[in-house]
């Protein structure tokens, strides 16, 4: 078999891109349709030229192997490592060369047809799969264990290529790790002090006179950290509207809309009152009253479990850890990690924990239409059932949402009921309002009706929830 000549086909595809069209009049003459179809083929040419550039990348790192010492390819060019001399030659940033090298070194190892990431290697090396859809499910789904086998992620990436073309490189991550997280249960645990282990915060002096912090979280600082960071800036994205004027909230809005500064600076200016003042601080001037409050999603079974293995314990009994058991974990509002048993009940010993109340057919308590704002107990039912806003594509947490009326309250005469609202960021919520989107009940929960001018035949989509706390809850009743 022959090697084909590859230099002329990468001349003439470099002639090709040569010859597109870069006259901004050309695209402003496109109507919308064709715009986005346009659009669509820029980055279906962008993803062949970047995966034919990371298995070139992963030649570059075979050739450069650490055990060739100063024979390989990089160190007898001048170069420490292979990412060095992909980002040298190609002009590549020193994240995108590390990128392609993973891949690329991900394909050359993929092509043994027993190896679990050969389908991955596959779609690749094919152009069906980018490289950074390659790397999120890398990195997502991480290695083989004692608990996961080759064949179960192997078929866990096959289940992922064939849906990366509805998701993008972050939604891709968080799909991987969520297939992760149900092939190893038992490793939540591990990963969660993994988590953990990698908190930091950084204080640097910049040469301007500037200081920079840096603070990487763990899920769970982060929920206590977000539900501060909501409360000063909250009324600044939005703030409390449908209120009456003169009240309190509006008031208070108004006050912190009016401000000049920047959301950033208000931020700013907020966390350093609190740590100047801490516990003493003026509640109603900074964050409001109260300690953060940490909203813990659990299954009562889970609980239940845990609590019958301490027993089974203390009576000598030597059964597996809590975690072990099905669906034995649970979540963090607003994180997407499951956190542990063992975290939840500490939790439960030292937070306070305010249940939501569901009625015999797993509906929250409703209030009717002598309200048209959602109470605070239903707003965390919605935040528990839908678990941010439902918008398709849209990743904004349930502290970022307005609940919505599906039956509109004046149009409609809709009720201020669990079964009739939906969480919405900001921007649908107006979208929703302003363009004429629909919002109606479906037999599985909620479909999303388009106006006519985006889609003549106003086919629904559906709007699955994007709570893992609901998806547990269901699995468990079935």
């Amino acid at each position: 078999m022959s090697t084909p000549d590859l230099l002329p086909q990468f001349n003439s595809a470099v002639a090709a891109a040569e010859a597109l069209s870069r006259d901004v009049t050309a695209y402003r003459a496109l109507a919308d349709d064709a715009l986005l179809q346009v659009a669509r083929r820029s980055a279906d040419a962008q993803r062949l030229m970047g995966t034919t550039a990371a298995v070139i990348a992963g030649e570059i790192a075979r050739r450069s192997a650490i055990s060739l010492g100063h024979d390989g390819l990089a160190q007898r060019t001048g170069y420490r490592t292979a990412i060095e001399l992909v980002r040298v030659t190609t002009g590549l940033s020193g994240r995108e060369a590390a990128a392609a090298v993973r891949v690329g070194t991900l394909v050359q190892d993929a092509t043994d047809p027993h190896s679990w990431r050969h389908a991955l290697g596959q779609a690749v090396g094919q152009g069906a799969l980018s490289v950074g859809a390659a790397d999120s499910i890398r990195a997502g789904l991480g290695e083989p264990s004692a608990r996961v086998s080759e064949s179960a992620l192997a078929e866990a990436t096959k289940r992922l290529c064939s849906e990366s073309e509805t998701l993008d490189t972050d939604r891709l991550f968080r799909r991987a790790r969520e297939l992760r997280d149900e092939l190893d249960e038992a490793g939540i645990a591990e990963r969660e002090n993994e988590r953990r282990d990698a908190r930091s915060l950084t204080f640097t002096r910049l040469p301007d006179g500037m200081s920079r912090l840096t603070w990487l979280m763990d899920p769970e600082t982060a929920t206590i950290t977000s539900d501060l960071w909501d409360r000063a800036t909250s009324p600044r994205r939005g703030g409390p509207r449908f209120v009456d004027a003169g009240s309190t909230d509006f008031e208070r809005a108004k006050q912190i809309t009016d401000d000049p500064r920047s959301t950033a600076q208000l931020a700013s200016d907020v966390f350093v009152e609190l740590l100047r003042q801490g516990a003493a601080a003026d509640s109603s001037q900074l964050l409001g009253s109260g300690a953060p409050v940490v909203h813990l999603l659990v299954l009562n079974a889970a609980l239940d479990e845990s609590d019958g293995e301490a027993m089974g314990a203390s009576a000598g009994h030597t059964q597996g850890p809590a975690y072990g058991h099905p669906h034995a974990h649970g979540h963090l509002e607003g994180q997407l990690d499951p956190v542990s048993i063992e975290t939840i009940q500490r939790a439960l010993c030292s937070s306070t924990i305010e249940p939501i109340l569901f009625d015999d057919s797993g509906h929250a308590l409703d209030v009717g239409r002598d309200r048209r704002l959602y109470t605070r107990k239903q707003r965390q039912a919605l935040a528990v059932r839908d678990g941010g806003c439902m918008f398709p594509g849209c990743d904004r947490p349930p502290s970022w949402t307005e609940a919505h009326h599906t039956k509109h309250w004046s149009r409609d005469r809709g009720s201020t009921n669990i079964d009739d609202g939906i969480l919405l960021c900001r921007h649908h919520h107006l979208l929703c309002h302003n363009n004429h989107w629909e919002i109606q009940q479906a037999e599985a929960g909620f479909v999303l009706i388009p106006p006519i001018d985006v889609d003549p035949d106003q086919v629904p989509l559906p709007l699955p929830s994007k709570s893992a706390a609901l998806r547990e809850l269901r699995a468990a009743a079935s």
